[in-house]
């Protein structure tokens, strides 16, 4: 065990709707990048603990430290305690104010601010602060020093400000500056330290204001209900529900209503291993996948920003003739050349560090078809498309039927080549299903025949070639032997019901090959990278659906329950979980995994009786009813 490093499941999260940081239990930032989510970071301290960079405060000497956030926010607040008594918190948040509904929010953002409070609650107690900015993912130099009261930061491009820290030494690591200061703080003393990316970036005059329109601003989107929205469905599982609505808000750029996948890059799937990704982009089908969780929770302002930027970035491409691209920066730049940084260690020394994305380049079907589903949904919600996004889904949907027999990369973007991949095919079947449920029922123009046409070729192909009658389960590729959770997903996009003998039969293939210790891989077959990676918490929460689904809700209810137990001391997951330890594993907070947990809340309380809005559940009986209302 690496002592520089602390678990991945040891860390909060704070965000300001244009970037993040991870916050560790043990009061310091570990991660940041400014002044947006994908720009290169100022502090990495996650990803190398000499170079990375870091901003940390704490009591001097033997400590327990403990977090929560403030009420239904993204404010985060770390306590320290010494022999069961408290004795200093920190309070931590990126201030935002006003209506964040949406791309209302853009006009809400603070400048790029980290602020803290700091509180002491015994009479008299020493904190040690440490503020040791690395611009550039620690590949530039950095010098400190000390101008008008405050200190500042410089690379020669960047600029970094610590503000409220009096007294404080400079010292050199390398070629590097940074800020060591050791003060006292008496009983009922508060301090506040702030750190300010850029010149133009105004001091705070009141941070008190600041953090109460803060809570104020995150309270009221936390609380938005649009028709039917009711959470009392939820129960007892409300808490972790709202957590993750405010997860996806901090992955929403409130600017270009791009959604990220999650807030960091190359936490390793394997500790040691090389399966090291940089997720701070917008993949179409991730964020269609959020949007889609986002409505069903009555949040369709972001889903219906991120349909207007999605058709927004990806229209050059049509006019060019070419695939849509699979990922874009949270800005619509779609070059995300991968690089490998080789002077940071990684997170305990799982190399390489990677930023940018290669996967980029590939060619995923399914992407088409979560763009119409999420489309689909927010029309059955009342939230009615303009004509450029009309036309941008004819267009998405005439391509599809040009290209739905080629191979793809599929969902995992296997590095391995292109497949007939099964999961890809029924996306493409989606995609034709949601286009003739849009004209139909909402008077979207096309080829509708043409597009029944494909429908029907597509799912006749599927049958004959993804189905193994002798696994009786639907497998990864066509005409293979290889189970893929992926497949979980059949039922619940309407393609087959949950009842069908071949969709039982996927499930237990699922829970025979795929399962250990109540967790579900994504699969187990060679992908051409060494090591092997943790379970897919997205997929756990796959086979909960279709367990509810299928009335096998006690075993669906196991399930769920193990998993919400496997959240951290603050509600947040990353993207995988080891299945001997329940080690996080992969990039965090992600997206994905919280995404099934509020799909899986709703599945599990219908199955159990309890009212859910009508119109939520793909594969229920009232769905495909409900839309024509």
């Amino acid at each position: 065990m690496d002592e520089n490093y602390k678990e991945i499941s040891d860390y909060g999260v704070i965000g300001n709707l244009r970037t993040a940081a991870l916050v560790g239990r043990d009061g310091s930032i570990d991660w940041c990048c400014f002044p947006e989510l994908d720009d290169p970071s100022v502090f990495a301290a996650i990803l190398d603990h000499k170079k990375g960079g870091r901003f940390k405060i704490q009591p001097k000497g033997q400590s327990f430290s403990s977090q929560e956030y403030i009420g239904d926010t993204n404010i985060l607040r770390t306590t320290f305690k010494r022999d069961g008594r408290k004795i200093l918190t920190v309070t931590d948040f990126m201030p935002i104010s006003g209506n964040i509904n949406g791309r209302a929010a853009a006009k809400s953002i603070a400048p790029p601010i980290i602020a803290r409070i700091l509180e002491c609650h015994i009479d008299d107690i020493v904190v040690d602060v440490e503020w040791s900015p690395r611009f550039d993912y620690g590949r530039s130099d950095t010098r400190i020093e000390k101008q008008g009261g405050q200190w500042t930061a410089r690379d020669g491009k960047y600029i970094l400000t610590l503000d409220g820290l009096e007294d404080a030494s400079v010292r050199k690591n390398e070629n590097c500056d940074f800020i060591i200061a050791e003060f006292s703080m008496k009983r009922g003393h508060q301090m506040i330290l702030s750190t300010l990316f850029g010149t133009d970036t105004p001091k705070i005059e009141s941070v008190e204001k600041e953090l109460y329109r803060t809570k104020k601003s995150w309270e009221q989107w936390t609380q938005l209900k649009g028709a039917g929205h009711n959470k009392s469905w939820a129960g007892e599982w409300l808490p972790m529900v709202e957590r993750s609505e405010l997860v996806f808000k901090i992955l929403v750029n409130a600017h270009s209503g791009a959604v990220a996948a999650a807030p960091t890059t190359s936490l390793p799937e394997t500790i040691g291993g090389v399966r090291n990704w940089d997720y701070r982009f917008s993949w179409l089908r991730d964020a269609s996948l959020t949007a889609q969780a986002l409505t069903a929770v009555g949040h369709n302002a972001e889903a219906s920003d991120f349909m207007h930027w999605m058709e927004d970035v990806t229209s050059h491409a049509f006019k060019k003739g070419h695939d849509i691209p699979i990922m874009y920066g949270l800005h619509g730049r779609s070059d995300l050349t991968e690089i490998e940084l080789g002077h940071l260690e990684g997170y305990r020394k799982s190399t390489p560090v990677r930023v940018g994305n290669e996967a980029a380049q590939q060619h995923q079907l399914e992407t088409y078809g979560e763009v119409l589903n999420t489309a689909y949904e927010l029309e059955r919600r009342g939230e009615r498309l303009n004509s450029h996004i009309r036309d941008f889904l004819r267009n998405v949907t005439e391509h599809v039927c040009n290209i739905w027999k080629e191979p793809d990369h599929g969902i995992w973007e296997l590095r391995t080549g292109k497949k007939q991949l099964v999961y890809s095919k029924v996306m493409a079947w989606v995609t034709f299903d949601r286009a003739i449920l849009l004209a139909e029922k909402f008077s979207l123009e096309g080829n509708v025949e043409k597009w029944k046409k494909s429908k029907r070729e597509v799912q006749k192909d599927i049958l004959n070639h993804g189905f193994n009658k002798e696994l009786n389960s639907f497998v990864q590729s066509y005409d293979s032997d290889t189970i893929d959770a992926s497949n979980l997903r059949i039922p619940l996009l309407e393609f087959l019901p949950f009842d069908d003998p071949r969709i039982q039969g996927t499930i237990n293939k699922v829970q025979e090959q795929l399962t250990e210790n109540c967790f579900v891989y994504r699969y187990l077959m060679d992908d051409g990278l060494p090591g092997k990676e943790g379970a897919f918490s997205l997929c756990t929460f796959w086979l909960i659906d279709n367990l509810a689904m299928s009335g096998r809700v006690d075993e669906a209810c196991e399930l769920y329950e193990n998993m919400k137990k496997h959240a951290n001391h603050v509600g947040l997951f990353s993207e995988q979980l080891d299945p001997e330890t329940g080690r996080f594993l992969g990039n965090f907070p992600q997206a994905f995994t919280h995404i099934g947990l509020i799909n899986s809340a709703f599945y599990l309380a219908y199955a159990m009786g309890r009212k859910v809005p009508e119109h939520t559940l793909m594969g229920t009986p009232t769905h495909r009813a409900f839309a024509g209302r």
